[in-house]
């Protein structure tokens, strides 16, 4: 986290401002319907709210108290409003026990806001006349809500993105924008709460207590559900390049006893990609097969040196542990949460068309497609390599061999679309000598991380942010 950085000039200009609010609030006190019924029961609902806030993983605080100062401002004026903003948050503090500075600024927020909107707010309906039978009064209501939680968020963001350099947008998106959909329904709710109280006065109140810790529930469980919804992607990616990394680490060792693995890995995974994507597959499917072509030999590791290195002939053993490594790399990479489609890409990439491959003698399109394309790619690097086991081809024979195969061991429609690559492509392309498993590895590294969602520090109110 960043470090704070309150300094006394800044506390004492906040303070400073607080001290002018204040004695606006005074100045301007004699204008207010001072209905004590009604003062102390809003100030109650108020207090209640904050002092009964959730706290979220992500240091912000959920409270619905801002729908108890708009019916203050409606119906009682700025500075009585004021009042019950100050004291609400005065008395949630000794719970809360946030820093000076926060509180003086809290105060201020929560005085300025109610004050400045009340004034506002009397000065629009006398202006135009309208009473709590108008449908302009409602309307006033909806506004005077929008714009209190507007002044309100724009007072505390600027507050926390100078103490915690916090981004002013970061806030806007990762705090105000998420919680928009509620704040519009809050501020439905004052409006019916206002009209409530003209028709049948105090007891509407009552009524308005019980939605006001209903809203407060229901958008605490909303932050709450949203935080975790994050942190679980969150752990989900770590975890996903977590297994990419020791997966690559496996690959490595099995380098270590064989040079060609990490590089044919890495030729096969890049032209299979280029496959998916020149056929038109979607981008999960492109990130799919490019995984399961850099750990398709991966099974090799149960192969001892002598078949590797294949500096004598195989015999029939020898043949049937090869045809034993997709079923022991999918077993491997199948036991990794989530990489159950990954293995069973693996699991087929030897099967053929014509039903004659191993280890299951799937044909056609019992195949899968992601399957076939790792076929054709691995065929062809196997031909143009120098460093696979037999006389490398050049690019053109090796081509000529994937048409003369195509249908019967290889999928004719990626064969089709591999060569016009290849035609298109430069020579570095068509020989995978200069394939780097590093930057291929990388690739599915940056597929896998994501950036840590950004938190804020502040306390967030239904309708109204306390600053951290």
């Amino acid at each position: 986290m960043a470090q704070e950085r309150p300094t006394r000039t800044y506390t004492a200009l906040l303070l400073a401002a607080l001290v002018v609010a204040l004695a606006a609030a005074v100045w301007q006190a004699p204008n207010g319907n001072w209905d004590w019924a009604l003062l102390a029961t809003l100030l109650a609902l108020s207090t209640i709210s904050d002092l009964l806030s959730v706290e979220t993983e992500s240091r912000m605080t959920i409270s619905a108290n801002f729908l108890a100062l708009i019916t203050a401002i409606v119906f009682l004026g700025g500075s009585p409003a004021a009042l019950i903003g100050a004291i609400s948050i005065s008395i949630a503090w000794f719970r809360i026990r946030e820093s000076p500075t926060g509180l003086i600024a809290n105060l201020l927020t929560f005085t300025a806001v109610p004050l400045v909107i009340g004034i506002g707010f009397d000065h629009l309906v006398d202006a135009t006349g309208t009473n709590p039978s108008d449908v302009a009064f409602y309307v006033y209501v909806f506004g005077a809500f929008v714009v209190g939680i507007l002044l309100n968020f724009a007072m505390v963001a600027a507050n926390t993105s100078y103490i915690r350099r916090t981004p002013l947008m970061g806030m806007v998106r990762t705090v105000m924008l998420p919680m928009l959909p509620s704040e519009l329904a809050a501020a439905l709710m004052a409006v019916g709460v206002a009209f409530l109280y003209s028709q049948i006065g105090l007891a509407a109140v009552g009524l308005f207590g019980i939605a006001l810790i209903t809203v407060q529930y229901l958008v605490g469980a909303l932050i709450k559900s949203q935080e975790r919804a994050r942190e679980l992607e969150k752990r989900s990616n770590e975890l996903a390049s977590f297994q990419v990394g020791m997966l690559s680490a496996l690959l490595r060792t099995l380098d270590l006893r064989d040079q060609m693995t990490a590089r044919h890995s890495a030729a096969v995974a890049r032209y299979s990609r280029a496959i998916a994507q020149r056929a038109g597959m979607s981008r999960q499917e492109e990130e799919l097969v490019h995984i399961a072509a850099l750990l398709h030999d991966i099974g090799k590791f149960i192969l001892p040196d002598r078949i590797l290195k294949a500096n004598v002939p195989l015999t029939d053993e020898d043949w049937m542990l090869i045809k034993r490594h997709p079923q022991q790399g999918a077993r491997v990479v199948s036991s990794l949460d989530g990489y159950g489609p990954v293995a069973d890409i693996i699991l087929a990439h030897h099967e053929r068309i014509d039903g004659k491959g191993y280890p299951r003698g799937l044909e056609g399109d019992e195949i899968p497609e992601l399957a076939r394309i790792i076929s054709v790619s691995d065929t062809y690097d196997v031909m143009t390599a120098r460093d696979s086991y037999r006389t490398p081809m050049s690019s053109q024979d090796a081509i000529a061999e994937l048409r003369r195969v195509a249908g019967a061991q290889l999928d004719a429609r990626f064969v089709e679309v591999f060569i016009e690559l290849l035609e298109g492509k430069d020579v570095s392309f068509q020989h995978g000598e200069a394939a780097d498993f590093e930057k291929e590895l990388a690739l599915e590294a940056r597929i896998a991380e994501t950036a840590s969602p950004e938190g804020s520090s502040s306390r967030f109110q239904v309708a109204g942010v306390q600053s951290p």
